[in-house]
């Protein structure tokens, strides 16, 4: 199976990566660069000291580097968790067309990956209800900036659509699709949700990292914020999590209303159908397995 939005378009290897570290920070130690990982958009890795830093893949991504360079450093001081702050912000050069930029290292897993029992994740819920209910308070600045909902990812006439064809084409690794249709066809009654707060906007299983105890260690992956419903952040309250789990997510959290959690269920429909799919593609097994759980878990009261 071929995808072709997760090909990249610039693969920045180790040499690159080398050589484009010590060309505009001479200070830090690349000798012993490792590679950290990838996603759809962007390739990180991290020196001697760890600092990560993040290579753009596609074109498509920049306006995201850009945004998080702008936001990062401000946003990291105001909430209960790590999140990169930016600190090494690389230019476009000859070498590599784009901007990229570093952070410290944000030491932690991704859910898929850390092996996570029913005790740990009722610790994960609690913090990441924490995190983000001091994130939806933030009053920054840089708020104004920052587009509403550009990806329409609370616009149920919009996201429901899709993520029916998500399901459609995990139904080879899936059965459940049917199950979910009574569910998304309440959504896509929802009347458009006009909140703006500042969300994460791309909330999903790899950008939530899990401490050893199983306690948030830190959010990555900034390249989506915007102003949107809160409902855009909260598909993890589905996917991850039972029946306890939400409760303790939102004892941590706060009130929430119903609407938005109709939008984020179907948006965690969406968020683990995809997943599922990509990680199939890349034999990427554990996250795999997670995102199918996932999706079991959002079918379940």
């Amino acid at each position: 199976m071929r995808v072709p939005e997760w090909d990249s378009e610039i693969e920045v290897g180790e040499d690159l990566a080398r050589a484009l570290i010590a060309e505009q920070f001479s200070d830090l130690d690349v000798r012993s660069l490792r590679r950290i990982g990838e996603g759809w958009d962007n390739t990180v890795w991290a020196t001697g000291e760890d600092i990560a830093f993040r290579f753009p893949r596609r074109a498509i991504a920049i306006a995201g580097v850009k945004r998080e360079m702008a936001i990062l450093a401000e946003l990291a001081v105001q909430l209960p968790a790590p999140i990169p702050d930016a600190g090494y912000a690389g230019v476009a050069s000859a070498r590599f067309p784009w901007p990229w930029f570093g952070s410290r290292l944000i030491a932690g897993r991704e859910v898929a990956l850390a092996g996570l029992d029913t005790d740990r994740r009722g610790t994960l819920a609690v913090e990441l209800g924490r995190f983000l209910g001091c994130l939806h308070g933030v009053r920054a600045s840089i708020a104004g900036a920052l587009a509403i909902d550009p990806m329409g990812r609370a616009d149920m006439a919009t996201r429901v659509p899709r993520t029916r064809v998500a399901l459609e084409q995990a139904a080879p690794l899936w059965s459940g699709g049917d199950r979910a249709a009574a569910l998304l066809d309440a959504a896509e009654r929802l009347t458009p949700d006009t909140e703006a707060v500042i969300v994460h906007g791309d909330l999903n299983q790899r950008h939530a990292l899990v401490s050893h105890s199983g306690g948030l260690a830190g959010v990555i992956d900034w390249g989506d914020t915007c102003r949107a419903s809160r409902a855009v952040d909260l598909p993890l309250y589905w996917s991850l999590f039972d029946t306890e789990g939400r409760a303790a997510f939102r004892s941590a959290y706060g009130p929430l209303g119903e609407d938005a959690l109709v939008r984020a269920r179907a948006l965690a429909l969406f968020f683990d159908a995809t997943l599922a799919v990509y990680a199939n593609h890349k034999r990427m097994d554990e996250l795999e397995a997670e995102a199918l759980h996932g999706l079991n878990r959002t079918l379940t009261d």
